[in-house]
């Protein structure tokens, strides 16, 4: 009976533990933000000397990892502060698709395009029937009987 007790209270373990996020890294955290001094580049990445913004920002995430807050809420509280533009890449929700999708649409589109154009350009053109003057042949022979018959009236 202590067997299966033991088997039983390992296996509520391994199930409220599976379920338990590792914190966030200190650096995963600083690589989902944009440092809003303008530099346009990752809280972690920003190269500004006692940066206004990314150093409080650092400080804080910090404090908040300290706390045991995971990812997810970090970020939440951060997107509340400053809105969607303090993230270093768009959600996934709403209008945010676009970001996500078009990139790869345009090189899908412009493959597409590429390609029928180097179709169009190494297609060749119908051969015509042996021995079957072209159509631009027969025009260059009316012209010429007309230049030739204009030619002999003068002279």
């Amino acid at each position: 009976m202590t067997h299966l007790a033991g088997a039983l209270l390992g296996a509520l373990l391994l199930v409220a533990t599976a379920g338990a996020a590792p914190p966030p890294t200190q650096f995963e955290v600083e690589e989902s933000l944009t440092c809003q001094c303008g530099c346009g580049l990752t809280v972690h990445s920003c190269n500004h000397l006692q940066c206004g913004s990314g150093d409080p920002i650092k400080k804080e995430i910090a404090e908040r990892i300290a706390r045991g807050e995971d990812k997810e809420t970090i970020l939440a509280a951060f997107r509340a502060r400053y809105g969607e533009k303090i993230l270093s890449s768009p959600t996934f929700q709403g209008f945010n698709w676009v970001a996500w999708i078009m990139p790869f649409a345009a090189v899908l589109a412009g493959g597409i395009g590429i390609s029928l154009v180097i179709r169009r350009w190494t297609r060749t053109p119908p051969a015509a029937p042996p021995g079957a003057p072209a159509p631009a042949d027969d025009e260059r022979r009316r012209r010429l009987a007309r230049e030739l018959a204009a030619f002999d009236r003068e002279a």
